[in-house]
């Protein structure tokens, strides 16, 4: 048994091959996607690195598009499709950092094999602010002129998207660590369900609701544990997180959690060398 880690990035090769290094252990596979918008070849010499691969199905992503659940679900099939036996596929971005030793993480994802790990909550009752998202449609994946006009005319003279095939929309974010077989099921149920597909294909912020939405309404939702293990930190009504530094250190290496996100090492990189000391002391 195995645990794989799969990483999204875009940016940062240095930092990026400094987090493969803090995550890196023998029972465990590295999976990279790089952004098909970003120059492989500055990434290239992290295959040198053992158990480190590139996903070779790139996407180009857009920040709050469904490209980013395209690739999400492309680079967990090219993972599946390996036949290892993995304990879970632990979905990281490339500006997150271990608060923990690469052994203990490791070790308790493949002793919790079976069980997923996402933070969600009900859309509908619990995170009212994300329902504009279910309600509106969304042209993030698409680039052309005049395209926020476009999407301003249609949310104007169509009714309201409804989500289909009777889900309950739960999300809150994508930030996720899934079993091999709830991550099959994710895939094959949005091949199957094209419609579902086409709903959060014009919904922003996708990444943040689908693995969620579609696991919690499934027979899988008694494997799920609502936590991401992971401190992060938002500013009220922001959208993306802050940008912890060595301010943080105290509060994420107490929060009990495996990593923080997320990391700028332009910003600082005093966080990350203490970081790494305490992961050596344990």
């Amino acid at each position: 048994m195995r645990l794989s880690h799969l990483i999204i990035a875009h940016t940062n090769p240095s930092q990026l091959k400094r987090l493969v290094n803090a995550i890196s252990n023998p029972n465990a596979d590295i999976y990279i996607h790089i952004d098909k918008k970003s120059n492989l070849k500055e990434f290239s010499h992290l295959s040198l690195i053992p158990n480190v691969f590139f996903i070779k199905e790139r996407c180009k992503v857009t920040w709050g598009a469904y490209s980013m659940v395209e690739a999400t679900l492309c680079s967990m099939q090219q993972i599946l499709d390996t036949k290892i036996t993995y304990s879970h596929i632990n979905l990281l971005s490339g500006q997150d950092y271990p608060l923990k030793n690469a052994k203990e993480i490791t070790d308790f994802f493949i002793a919790n094999q079976g069980i997923s790990f996402m933070k969600y909550r009900c859309i509908t009752e619990n995170w009212r602010d994300a329902l504009p998202r279910l309600n509106r449609y969304d042209f993030s994946n698409y680039n052309f002129r005049f395209k926020y006009k476009l999407e301003f005319f249609i949310n104007k003279i169509l009714p309201k998207k409804t989500l289909p095939a009777d889900l309950k929309p739960y999300g809150l974010s994508q930030w996720i660590t899934i079993t091999p077989i709830h991550a099959k099921y994710v895939i094959e149920y949005l091949k199957a369900n094209k419609k579902v597909r086409n709903f959060y294909f014009y919904t922003w912020g996708a990444d943040e609701m689908v693995f969620q939405t579609i696991l919690v309404n499934s027979m899988y939702k008694e494997e799920i544990v609502n936590s991401y293990m992971r401190f992060i930190r938002f500013n009220k009504g922001a959208y993306r997180p802050d940008v912890l530094t060595i301010k943080d250190a105290e509060a994420m290496v107490n929060s009990g959690k495996f990593y923080a996100r997320k990391f700028d090492d332009s910003v600082d990189v005093e966080v990350l060398d203490y970081l790494d000391e305490v992961i050596k002391a344990h």
